[in-house]
């Protein structure tokens, strides 16, 4: 006998991950994506027998950005930066795949040039700037040093970067997709889009965009050619709506013939419509997990297992002004004299990255940490234990390893984009480690509910924000590790890529379209929405008090 009970639909189940690889596949109409960066996924070295070969990048922007090929087939543009990748730009390996769904093209660049570029604008001009640090900056630097640098170096990188985008894209109507990507490359989208008016073009900024006063250090045709160049973009993205509605006031401050809207986040200029939104990257939590179970990393647990301390700190950054190594260690080294009786129960492990050592201000510093270090274990260390071990390399594995033992990870640093640190650390850690973190890492709007916040200016603050943590019962470290877990999940890389994808296909189905919103004209009256922002960064707060006497 036939059943007449109704049939029940089965539950339609969607995946993610195949739904997102689905929708860039439409997006880029089947073609690579370009994503173009200074520093590549991959760096080259030379073996003992002179032949060139691969190894992982060691940017953070490189690492953080090669998930994307999970997603889809890219071909990235980066700097030969090195030698060895001079060597591999001139052989077959350059333009070759670097994995199966990514394929790498160096750009040559005349070391010069280079060196202008990235040792004089980029770093420290630049990144200082951006993070506030603009007080680091050495005595005998000037602006017309500066000024040199930009007409000698960045402009030319940035065109070289842009002759080898026009090169590699598909043919003119085509709408094809570029990612540009950081500080290097702000100049670069203008020059594409001159040539090439149908593509679609994006820029990441990974780090902080300050208040519109500190772009005032640098001269006025900097800036104004910066702003420029991203308006160039149909989209320009942030790690923080802080960040993207500074960019926008910036825009309003400088640029005569700016319209911005300051509640859809965007800006008119010289015809061309940009959206401006905040995209706070994250971290593959799938991934990560992934390599955590490779035998490199357990081995490097065992080796760090055997040297920790009841109490271990973690702390994992560039050796890098803006990372505020030397409040972390000073922080440390007053929690030893405020608790003697901590003195070899509770070790720092210090994983500190090499990092633009070429550059004095860069140089002097690190020389700083390593003075500070040997001070403190001169002064707490005894001839069988150390209370601060210094990891000095570039060691991804092993730092991984470490924030898997962590009981306090500390992220101190005065300003960051995101701080990718934080993240990995919740995804990683086994032993329900409590996160200090700075109210001025990009991801304290994220993480900050289950995290303990210091100010990053305040060493003794920083103290008891580790004497705290060490005491939380367990019950309470695993609800704040867990939350810290939770969050970093739901809003992985994935979750990052695909709100900038959801934009994206918006631009390509409006392309041509008259925005017909209210804007905010310089020079005209002017009107900003009440409230506070979201987590997109609409719907700006007070209102904007531009400058006059532009």
């Amino acid at each position: 006998m036939l059943s007449t009970s109704p049939r029940v639909a089965k539950p339609h189940i969607v995946d993610p991950e195949r739904s997102l690889r689905d929708r860039l596949r439409r997006l880029s109409g089947g073609r690579r994506i370009l994503v173009v960066s200074n520093r590549g996924p991959v760096s080259h070295v030379f073996a003992p027998d002179g032949s060139v070969k691969r190894e992982d990048g060691v940017g953070g922007v490189s690492i953080g950005l090669a998930s994307i090929t999970r997603y889809t087939p890219v071909q990235w543009i980066a700097s030969a930066m090195s030698d060895a990748d001079r060597a591999a730009g001139n052989s077959s390996l350059n333009g070759s795949s670097a994995s199966p769904d990514m394929s790498l093209r160096l750009v040559p660049i005349d070391h010069r040039a280079y060196d202008a570029h990235y040792n004089v604008v980029c770093n420290p001009l630049l990144w200082l700037l951006q993070h506030g640090k603009w007080d680091l900056l050495g005595e005998g630097r000037t602006m017309a040093e500066a000024e040199r640098a930009w007409a000698q170096g960045y402009i030319p990188v940035n065109r070289a970067f842009a002759s080898q985008v026009l090169r590699d894209l598909g043919p003119e109507g085509t709408c094809p997709i570029v990612m540009f990507h950081d500080y290097h490359l702000y100049l670069a989208p203008g020059y594409v889009r001159t040539a090439r008016p149908d593509a679609i073009l994006s820029h990441f900024v990974h780090i902080p965009w300050p208040a519109t006063e500190a772009w005032q250090q640098l001269p006025w045709d900097v800036t104004s050619s910066i702003l420029k160049g991203l308006l160039a973009c149909d989209l320009v993205g942030f790690q923080t709506p802080e960040s993207a509605q500074n960019f926008l006031v910036t825009c309003y401050s400088f640029l005569q013939g700016s319209s911005v809207d300051f509640g859809e986040m965007s800006v008119m200029f010289e015809g061309r419509r940009t959206l401006v939104r905040a995209y706070p990257i994250s971290v593959d939590a799938a991934s990560l997990r992934d390599r955590m179970n490779s035998s490199q990393v357990w081995q490097y647990k065992m080796d760090l297992v055997a040297q920790r301390a009841p109490f271990t700190i973690v702390k994992v950054d560039r050796l890098d002004p803006a990372k505020n190594v030397l409040t972390g260690l000073r922080a440390f080294d007053l929690l030893l004299q405020k608790k003697p009786g901590l003195a070899g129960q509770a070790g720092l492990f210090a994983f500190l990255v090499p990092s633009r050592q070429d550059i004095p201000e860069y140089k002097a510093y690190a020389q700083s940490v390593f003075r500070l270090i040997d001070n403190i274990n001169g002064r707490w260390g005894t001839s069988k234990w150390q209370p601060v071990r210094l990891f000095y390399e570039h060691n991804y594995d092993q730092a991984l390893a470490a924030m898997a033992l962590y009981d306090v990870l500390m992220v101190n640093s005065f300003a960051d984009g995101m701080n990718l640190v934080s993240k990995e650390g919740a995804v990683v850690n086994e032993r329900d480690g409590v996160l200090i973190l700075s109210r001025g890492a990009g991801s304290f709007r994220e993480l900050g509910h289950a995290a303990l916040p210091i100010n990053p200016h305040d060493a003794a603050g920083a103290a008891s924000a580790i004497e705290a943590a060490l005491s939380i019962p367990p019950e309470e470290r695993r609800r704040r590790a867990e939350a810290l877990r939770a969050t970093v999940v739901a809003n992985d890389f994935g979750h990052w890529l695909g709100c900038q994808v959801g934009d994206l296909e918006g631009l390509k189905l409006s392309r041509g379209l008259v925005d017909r919103g209210v804007h905010h004209r310089r020079g005209g009256a002017r009107h900003r929405p009440k409230g506070s922002q979201d987590s997109n960064g609409k719907n700006a707060g007070p209102a904007v008090h531009p400058r006059t006497d532009v």
